[in-house]
C-alpha cells in the first residue's frame, strides 16, 4: 500500500487513480431543492437525481469502473446456457474464495431471499453481529427471527474500538444453549455493519464464531458485500494480519464460512450478486431457487457484461490501493466534521461517513424521524443526497406500535473512485453550517406508510414550517449563492 507524506501543509487522502470519463453534476438553488424534497415526500430515495449534487444515498451500483472492466463488458459470451462469461467468473470465485459451487443473481438481496427460502422456517433464529434492512425482511418473511448478538461497544457512537463489528461469543452461546441448536437457521456474519456505521469485524473474532458454530453443528453464512472495507480494516488495524496479503486475508475469511454472498454493486463495483459454497448439499438445496427467480444457473439474471465487469471487480478488490480509497476519504470527512464539532460515528468506519442524529437534532423525538428530517435538511441546504439509517428505516411491530431505532445516523456513502475531495469539502462546510443552525430543524410525519420497508417509497411531511424557516436562514448567510 503507498504510503504518502506531504512535506507542505496537512496531509489529505492521495487517489490512486486518474479520471478519464467524467459526468455533469448539476447544483440547483435552494429554492428548487426545498420543492424537489416536497415533491419526493421528504424521503431522499424518491429524489430525481437530476436534482442532486452528490449523491451519497449509497455506495451500491453507484462505484466508478476501471478501464480494465470497461473493456472487459466488450467481450461477453451472450449464450442463454453455458456461457463463458459465467465460466469467467466462476473461476474468479473459486480463485479469491477457494468455493466451486457458485450460484449467480442479480443483486445481493435476491441472495437473501434464496437462502432464507432455503434455510429459514417458521420458528427459526438466525443470530447476526447486526441485521441489515433487506436481510431482515426476508428472514421475517420467511417465518424467522433476527436476533443481534453484539459487543456492547457496537453502539457506542465515539468510540476507539477498532472491531465494533465483532460479534459477542458469550451471548451467541447463550442464544443456542437457550434455544436449542435445532432452532438455528444459520449464524449470519455481515463484514462492516451497514446500519451501525460499517463497522468491521475482526479475523481472530470470526475464528470464535466458527467454532461455535463447529460445537453445535451450525452453518456460518457470509455477506460479504462489504467485504472490501473490512479487508483493509483488518489490514490496518489487526495485529496478526497486518503481514498478511489482502488475497490471504481473504482467502483465511473465506476458509472460515460455509456460505459467502454478496451484492456486486458493492463488492466488484458492478450490477449483480452471487452465493458461493464448497458444500455440495447446501448447493443442492439452493440451485432450484436460482432458476425459479433469477434465470438460468449460467447468468442468474444478470447481464453477461455485468458478469465480466464482475469478474475483473472482484480482481481488483484485491489490490490494496483501489480498496483504501473508501475508507480513506470517509476518514477524512469524518475528521473533518468531528474538527468542526458536528457528531459523528468513530472511529470511521467502511461505507459512507455517519452522521449521529440524536445529537445532532437531539430536540426532535424519534417518534417524529430525526435522521429522516436531518438527511432532508441536509439536501436542502446542499444538493447532497443522504440516507436515513434509524427509526425510519425499521417497521411497525405486530400491534402497530413504532419500533424506535438503537440509533439515529444519516448516512453518506463514499462510491468508491467517484467523489473528489474538494467536493467531499463542499459537503463538510454545508453540513457544519446546519449544524450551527440546526435549531431550526423540525420533525416528519407518515402521510403515505407502506407496510413493508417504508424507508425506501414512504411518503412525509413536516410537523411545522421548517422548511422555509431554514431557507431563509441560508439566504441571509449564504446571499445569492447556491
Amino acid at each position: 500500500m503507498s504510503k504518502v507524506k506531504f512535506y507542505y501543509g496537512d496531509s489529505v487522502p492521495l487517489e490512486m487513480h486518474k479520471v478519464r470519463i467524467v459526468q455533469k453534476l448539476n447544483l440547483p438553488p435552494i429554492e428548487r431543492r426545498l420543492e424537489a424534497m416536497t415533491e419526493a415526500g421528504f424521503n431522499t430515495f424518491l429524489l430525481k437525481n437530476r436534482d442532486v449534487f452528490m449523491d451519497m444515498l449509497t455506495d451500491s451500483g453507484v462505484n466508478a469502473m476501471s478501464d480494465r472492466q470497461q473493456a472487459a463488458m466488450l467481450e461477453a459470451d451472450d449464450s442463454y446456457a453455458g456461457s463463458e462469461t459465467y465460466t469467467k467468473l466462476e473461476n474468479k470465485i473459486e480463485e479469491i474464495f477457494g468455493k466451486k459451487y457458485f450460484l449467480p443473481t442479480h443483486q445481493g438481496r435476491a441472495c437473501e431471499n434464496i437462502i432464507s427460502q432455503a434455510f429459514v422456517t417458521k420458528g427459526s433464529i438466525v443470530p447476526m453481529n447486526y441485521h441489515f434492512t433487506t436481510t431482515k425482511a426476508h428472514i421475517v418473511l420467511n417465518g424467522g427471527t433476527v436476533e443481534e448478538i453484539f459487543e456492547d461497544e457496537a453502539l457506542n457512537i465515539t468510540s476507539k474500538h477498532p472491531f465494533k463489528g465483532n460479534m459477542n461469543i458469550a451471548k451467541l452461546k447463550d442464544l443456542i444453549e437457550t434455544n436449542g441448536a435445532e432452532k438455528i437457521a444459520f449464524v449470519r456474519l455481515e463484514a462492516g455493519t451497514n446500519l451501525i456505521g460499517g463497522q468491521p469485524f475482526a479475523v481472530e473474532n470470526m475464528k470464535e464464531v466458527r467454532k461455535v458454530c463447529d460445537e453445535y453443528g451450525l452453518m456460518l453464512v457470509l455477506d460479504a458485500s462489504l467485504l472490501a472495507d473490512n479487508l483493509y480494516f483488518i489490514k490496518e488495524r489487526e495485529e496478526n494480519c497486518k503481514d498478511m496479503s489482502i488475497r490471504e486475508i481473504t482467502r483465511e475469511i473465506a476458509d472460515l464460512s460455509d456460505l459467502i454472498y454478496f451484492s456486486a454493486r458493492k463488492l466488484g463495483c458492478a450490477r449483480g450478486g452471487g452465493i458461493c459454497t464448497n458444500n455440495e448439499e447446501i448447493y443442492l438445496k439452493m440451485r432450484e431457487y436460482i432458476t425459479l427467480y433469477e434465470g438460468f444457473l449460467t447468468y442468474g439474471g444478470m447481464s453477461v457484461r455485468e458478469m465480466e465487469a464482475i469478474t475483473i471487480g472482484l480482481d481488483e478488490t484485491m489490490d490494496e490501493n483501489m480498496i483504501n480509497q473508501g475508507p480513506q476519504f470517509i476518514s477524512y470527512m469524518t475528521d473533518q466534521l468531528l474538527n468542526r464539532g458536528v457528531p459523528v460515528v468513530t472511529p470511521a468506519g467502511g461505507l459512507g461517513c455517519h452522521i449521529n442524529a440524536m445529537e445532532f437534532v437531539g430536540h426532535i423525538p424519534q417518534s417524529e424521524y430525526p435522521a429522516g428530517a436531518l438527511a432532508a435538511a441536509l439536501y436542502i441546504v446542499s444538493g447532497v443526497r443522504g440516507m436515513e439509517r434509524g427509526t425510519l428505516s425499521e417497521q411497525r411491530d405486530e400491534d402497530g406500535n413504532e419500533t424506535l431505532s438503537q440509533m439515529e445516523l444519516v448516512r453518506l456513502a463514499m462510491p468508491r473512485r467517484v467523489f473528489t475531495l474538494s467536493q467531499v469539502k463542499y459537503a463538510v462546510d454545508r453540513i457544519a453550517w446546519l449544524y450551527e443552525n440546526r435549531h431550526l430543524i423540525s420533525g416528519l410525519k407518515f402521510i403515505d406508510e407502506p407496510n413493508v420497508l417504508r424507508f425506501f417509497f414512504g411518503k412525509l411531511s413536516t410537523t411545522t414550517d421548517w422548511p422555509s424557516q431554514l431557507v431563509a436562514k441560508f439566504r441571509e448567510d449564504f446571499g445569492e449563492s447556491l
